[in-house]
């Protein structure tokens, strides 16, 4: 990260400098009477977006939590790749990596064929396929996890930290207020206060409250879906065990016990067990079962025989029904009048969507809706985009969880069917190789990686795919190692995209000498620099940095030590800040020693480069050519207003 840019200051730098509104009014216990954005709820969601809007001190942001105090034990653990990534755009990736356990391998069983009764390792895979991610998937406590967001909310500029112990009584929405039209009761349920209403004035309000949504009741939108009549028990357990792949992530089928998954956890003890329990009735939820601890500890015994496993302590346990529910709509917006109103209340996370625990996706796919939402929100209050561009949280994020949904179906599905051809399979049986296989084809799935929105204001037409076969245009952009050209620093090139609402847009040159008058880099340059149509200069505050909203990189195709810093466009070494200092960590090139090239990693087309615009949440939003300086104008226009509003 860069710091000093205004001037020298000791300390750590990840704890910012608090803004004059902060300090002019330090957050009290009560709620103020307005704000910009209210947020219900502090699980993955909810945080997740009060961490991106915490960086913007001019938007009033306010998180409410109807618990007394933060979350001591998380029941969500698993960290996708591709949230790993999201998480370096924070700040704190690299310090979850060294608390998590690193799911390496995943293995699987089935029934001894020689001996029914018990279990037989029959396989094992890489769980990440090479090359997907520069980052693992891991396991960690969920509430590590908001342990990690809250810091960076206390550290941002604003100071923001959620107000707990609050219940929504009611929210309505006034369409006809030019001006904070969302008005949200809060029951206060902590004892000194216990019963006080606060009442509070939004300009948004974002439920990321859960399944049972208090936001999502308001709005009038019900979670639909089935249920697949399939109980299983979930414990975090110290054990003593001599089952050989306690560490490792495993799969297992019994012949007639039912399945099982296990996943260590961090700290080198721990683990998380899966088990299956009874099929329910039609009609029938689990809590009429009442179902204990000691009956999922007794399945696990099953299962894994002839294996031992005695249980020392249970840190966490809970039984739950298999099911899959969405909403139709993500905000409140009635789809018959999304051309005449804009949203103002939006749901996240459980509030729209549920699933089953099984492929680990429910608090992954929460905090990317709320990476999606976020910078769409900040970018409306700063009067960047036309409040419309809200539509398009709704539209992309539902269809994400429809995917997943489908998936999850399937996944739930082939975890808890019998192995084929044993006495319980009524023909539903899988074989246990078809669900080896289904788990690595659902890899990219699983990791985070295949989410894919479609041509949109905010995605353009993939017309030149060509020029990045390997930088999808809807797709995350996916980082490659880089050599920094001012100094020789490796750094992978994707880490240049942190959580600030900032557009990118990485220019990976062409075949010429970049330095040359008549370089395709130098023209891009000049456009941007000084052409009236240059988004760069139509887009940024007046007296703001020259990348505040728009920042612009370098990807050379020579090796670093081959091209002079002084010959390349002063518009990749901007000055900033009130001291006008240079930035230097604009341009970058192949990491050629390490056999790492870039342009041939992500197949950028060597003879004619290419432009490459990424979004706030770190997707591609189109690919261009080089020299596309109108198609990249156009492209901006079409969400962004011009400086000082329209």
């Amino acid at each position: 990260m860069q710091f000093h840019l205004n001037g020298f200051r000791p300390g750590d730098p990840e704890i910012f400098e608090p803004s004059e509104r902060a300090n002019a009014s330090p957050q009290a216990d009560t709620l103020p009477d307005r704000v910009d954005v209210l947020i219900v709820g502090c699980g993955p969601a909810g945080l997740t977006l009060a961490a991106q809007l915490a960086a913007f001190p001019e938007i009033t942001t306010r998180i409410v939590e109807q618990k007394p105090g933060p979350l001591q034990l998380g029941q969500a653990d698993g960290v996708a790749c591709r949230t790993m990534e999201m998480f370096n755009a924070f700040g704190f990736a690299d310090r979850l990596l060294k608390e998590a356990y690193w799911v390496n391998e995943t293995v699987f069983w089935k029934p001894d064929e020689n001996d029914r009764a018990s279990i037989v390792r029959h396989g094992r895979v890489q769980d990440v396929e090479d090359g997907l991610s520069e980052f693992p998937h891991v396991i960690l406590n969920q509430a590590r996890v908001h342990d990690f967001y809250l810091e960076v909310m206390r550290n941002a500029p604003s100071r923001l930290a959620p107000d707990y112990a609050r219940r929504v009584v009611d929210l309505r929405i006034d369409p006809d207020a030019a001006d904070h039209p969302v008005t949200v009761r809060l029951e206060r349920v902590d004892p000194a206060h216990g019963g006080r209403v606060e009442t509070v004035r939004a300009r948004y309000v974002v439920g990321c409250d859960g399944a049972r949504s208090a936001v999502r009741t308001a709005l009038g939108r019900t979670l639909r879906g089935e249920s697949a009549n399939q109980a299983w028990g979930v414990m975090d357990v110290l054990a003593v065990t001599d089952f050989p792949d306690i560490r490792f992530k495993a799969a297992i089928q019994s012949a007639n016990q039912g399945n099982i998954v296990i996943i260590p956890r961090e700290g080198g003890y721990l683990v998380r067990v899966y088990v299956e329990m009874d099929k329910l009735a039609a009609d029938e939820r689990v809590a009429s079962r009442n179902l204990t601890v000691d009956h999922v500890i007794a399945a696990a015994l099953r299962i894994l025989h002839p294996y031992s496993f005695e249980v020392k302590e249970v840190a966490w346990w809970s039984v739950y029904e298999i099911g899959q529910r969405l909403c139709d709509r993500f905000d409140d917006v009635p789809a018959d009048q999304v051309a005449t109103r804009t949203p103002r209340v939006f749901i996240a996370g459980d509030a729209c969507h549920t699933h089953s625990p099984k492929a680990g996706q429910g608090m992954n796919v929460s905090m990317q809706d709320t990476f999606n939402l976020g910078w769409k929100l900040a970018h409306v209050l700063q009067g960047r985009s036309a409040p419309s561009l809200l539509h398009s949280y709704s539209a992309e994020r539902q269809a994400v969880a429809k995917e997943l949904i489908d998936f999850d179906r399937e996944w739930a599905r082939m975890f808890s069917a019998p192995p084929k051809g044993s006495p319980e399979d009524k023909g539903d049986g899988v074989d246990p190789a078809e669900f080896q296989r289904t788990f690595q084809k659902f890899g990219r799935f699983t990791a985070g990686t295949a989410t894919h929105y479609g041509p949109s204001l905010l995605t353009g037409e993939p017309t030149h795919q060509d020029l990045a076969k390997g930088l999808v245009v809807g797709m995350r952009f996916h980082s490659a190692p880089v050599i920094r050209l001012a100094d020789a620093k490796p750094v992978q090139l994707g880490h240049t995209t942190g959580a600030d609402g900032r557009w990118r847009v990485f220019a990976f040159c062409d075949a010429g000498e970049p330095g040359a008058g008549s370089s395709g880099i130098r023209a891009l340059c000049d456009f941007l620099d000084r052409s009236p149509d240059s988004p760069v200069r139509k887009y940024t505050p007046p007296g703001a940095d020259i990348d505040s909203v728009i920042d612009v990189r370098a990807v050379f195709q020579q090796e670093h030590r081959a091209l002079e810093l002084a010959a390349m466009p002063a518009f990749l070494l901007p000055r900033k800040g009130r001291y006008a200092l240079i930035d230097y960590e604009k341009m970058f090139c192949p990491d050629l020693k390490a056999g790492a090239d870039i342009f041939a990693m992500r197949g950028i087309d060597r003879r004619r480069g290419c432009l490459v615009v990424v979004r706030p949440d770190q997707y591609v939003a189109h690919v261009l050519p080089l020299d596309a300086h109108g198609e990249l104008a156009a492209f901006f226009g079409g969400f962004l207003l011009p400086a000082g509003g329209p």
